[in-house]
């Protein structure tokens, strides 16, 4: 049996659905089981008592990366613990790409990571790149003009349906996987002005100062604006655009285009 946690977010789903096309035995594991249907497992990663993964073969552990450093590792650890105990016998980890270590999120990955490689079970380590669908939303034009401060920097975005089909493929048959870590990144970075290029718009980037107040005036986590501009600044400076990649390795296909997610998102905005 393969257990998929965070079942219900946006990259939990895609890999539940290619599990299920693949015919795998699958459970979904979430905090809300009731909206995922029969084969679903309550499973909180706040509440330790709900980690049950007994009967659970394959633990598909996707980050549960919303929170301060000190959450982040409380859950993953938790969740390993508990698979250990139950006698999971591997462990599949969406964790971060390795230039990814400019980022403030990326300490909890390599925790976890560190965690899994003293840990009892076998393990896989996806490595995912930063999401072409984020790209996207950062570089999203209002009144036409494109104003992530971004600077002349590069992502190499990949799409979130590449990383699914990814993990899915590793969950189905772990075997061929222990004990390796996988980068999957794009294979082609793309810079803001060539998407405001694609998308017929203007891009006059803003400062990071401004780019800060606007992002504090909205009312989010406190962890989550030091995140953004970790983001902005590890692109502008150019430590994320490297396309070394292990996707097509795990891919059926050729990777989808970073570029066409974008641009289909902007049509539909």
């Amino acid at each position: 049996m393969i257990l998929v946690t965070g079942a219900s977010g946006g990259l939990g789903r895609l890999i539940l659905d290619r599990l299920m096309v693949l015919d795998a035995d699958v459970v979904a594991g979430t905090r809300e089981p009731a909206a995922l249907g029969a084969s679903a497992r309550r499973i909180d990663f706040d509440d330790p008592a709900s980690l049950d993964f007994s009967g659970v073969d394959v633990l598909l552990l996707i980050s549960a990366g919303y929170g301060e450093d000190d959450e982040v590792t409380a859950r993953h650890g938790a969740a390993i613990d508990a698979a250990e105990r139950a006698g999971v016998g591997h462990i599949v980890y969406t964790s971060l790409s390795g230039a990814g270590d400019h980022l403030t999120f990326a300490l909890a990955h390599r925790w976890t990571e560190r965690r899994l490689r003293r840990g009892r079970a076998s393990w896989t380590i996806l490595r995912n790149g930063l999401y072409a669908e984020l790209l996207g939303q950062i570089t999203a034009p209002h009144d036409a003009v494109i104003t992530a401060p971004l600077g002349e920097g590069r992502l190499a975005a990949v799409a979130r349906a590449d990383l699914a089909d990814a993990a899915a493929h590793v969950a189905a048959a772990p075997g061929a996987h222990a004990s390796k870590s996988y980068e999957l990144v794009g294979d082609r970075a793309l810079g803001a002005a060539e998407i405001a290029e694609t998308l017929s718009v203007q891009y006059r980037p803003a400062t990071l100062a401004d780019s800060r107040a606007m992002l504090s005036a909205l009312g989010l986590a406190p962890f989550q604006v030091p995140m953004m501009m970790s983001i902005f600044s590890a692109i502008a400076g150019g430590f994320l655009d490297g396309t070394d990649s292990d996707l097509a390795e795990l891919l059926v296909t050729r990777p989808r285009s970073a570029l066409d997610v974008i641009r289909r998102a902007a049509a539909r905005a």
